[in-house]
């Protein structure tokens, strides 16, 4: 921050939340030593019209951080935030996969009956991927999986899920198919302990990062010619679930959402599908 030196570069250790550009791009509209600071540059700053709510929101979230240190720093008298409102973003439908792209995805890594030749890094793709589909879990909390989170008891297979904010589910795995390509995956690859999906094809390293996992399901979404987000397998595991009468407050726990008010989403988007299936079947008719 070249415009004064009280303001920190990167942020202050006890503000590890406050993105450090935004706090650069605020200091540099603002152009004043932290004491000058009031409720109007902030509003100015956050009032940029090329800002999305979502990014105005963050950066509102950054600022306030800063300045909650600064005031408790003495660098601040009182803190201008408490004069600025929140900032709103408008909740939109997730978009779900169609479960045919999905099933078109992984059969192009490979078969739910796989060679014994085929290499273990598919087989191992083929696992984190469905787990994904079939469990309604982000990508990041099945990459950070561990092999003591498998509960494969016959007929009652679990798996313990560790999802945002330290927060643990259990998922029931009652897909067949599925549990026994695990177990197929878990001997071929001899793992009793450790990360379930390890990042060296000879299972010898760490867990396999997200950005890897992410890179190597848009490879696969470019052979089998179909455009999948990684993300939309959770969003089409609850569509699926809520279009085929499951409670939402089952679907929340199953997901690992906070409130129902996000789960509520999904049945929207049931409704939607099921009016895009209305408008379709009409248009048949109306042909005949």
């Amino acid at each position: 921050m070249t415009s004064s030196p009280t303001w920190p570069t990167p942020a202050p250790p006890s503000t590890p939340g406050a993105p450090t550009g935004d706090l650069i791009a605020c200091a540099a509209h603002h152009g004043e030593e932290i004491g000058a600071l009031t409720a109007a540059p902030i509003r100015a700053f956050l009032a940029l019209a090329d800002l999305s709510p979502a990014s105005r929101k963050r950066k509102r979230a950054a600022v306030a951080s800063f300045a909650k240190w600064a005031v408790r720093h003495d660098l601040l008298a009182a803190n201008p935030m408490d004069r600025i409102d929140t900032v709103k973003v408008p909740k939109s439908l997730p978009r779900p996969a169609v479960a045919a792209d999905v099933a078109k995805v992984l059969a192009v890594i490979c078969s739910r009956r796989p060679r014994k030749d085929l290499p273990l890094d598919r087989l191992r793709d083929r696992v984190l991927f469905e787990t994904a589909y079939v469990c309604g879990a982000r990508a990041s909390e099945v990459c950070g999986l561990y092999v003591e989170d498998l509960d494969l008891r016959l007929d009652d297979e679990h798996v313990r899920i560790h999802g945002k904010g330290g927060s643990v589910r259990t998922v029931l795995l009652d897909d067949r198919g599925y549990v026994t390509l695990l177990k197929l995956y878990l001997t071929r690859a001899g793992y009793t302990a450790g990360p379930l999906f390890r990042a060296s094809i000879n299972g010898g390293g760490g867990p396999l990062s997200y950005d890897a996992a992410h890179h190597r399901w848009q490879t696969y979404c470019a052979a089998a010619g179909v455009e999948i987000d990684i993300h939309q397998l959770r969003h089409a595991h609850a569509t699926e679930l809520i279009n085929a009468g499951v409670s939402i407050e089952a679907v929340r726990r199953r997901l690992g959402h906070a409130s129902t008010e996000t789960t509520q989403l999904y049945a929207l988007l049931a409704d939607e599908i099921g009016d895009a299936e209305i408008r379709a079947a009409r248009r048949r008719r109306d042909r005949r």
